[in-house]
């Protein structure tokens, strides 16, 4: 079995997106569409990798972040903050709460599958 990423999006379009360019790279992909039940997902699935949008309705992908970092058991788990709003300070906020790394959105599918290798090899 692949390794288990955790996708945590509010867009289907953009879950779709990432659901094929992950199952064709091998990866199997945990859903959830708000940051409450991605908490939820990572504590319950204990997944290898998480993508996380950064803006999420109710809690943000920043505060989801924090939650999931805060946990002893999950803090190992790699995130990697995925945005539109790729704004000065952003990738800042995204590291100060706890994100491991940074893509912004559009992304490249090839420099996205890289980054989520660097820390799943």
């Amino acid at each position: 079995m692949g390794k288990r990423i955790l996708v945590i999006e509010d867009e289907e379009d953009n879950r779709q997106i990432l659901r094929d360019l992950l199952g064709r790279a091998g990866y199997e992909m945990i859903e959830a569409e708000t940051g409450e039940a991605g908490v939820i997902a990572a504590v319950s699935e204990r997944p290898d990798l998480i993508l996380m949008d950064v803006q999420l309705p109710a809690m943000d992908g920043h505060e989801a972040s924090r939650r999931i970092k805060a946990n002893p058991e999950l803090g190992a788990i790699p995130i990697i903050a995925i945005t539109a709003y790729a704004l000065s300070g952003d990738e800042a906020a995204a590291l100060a709460a706890g994100c491991d790394a940074y893509v912004s959105k559009p992304y490249s599918p090839r420099l996205l599958l890289a980054k989520i290798g660097e820390f799943l090899t």
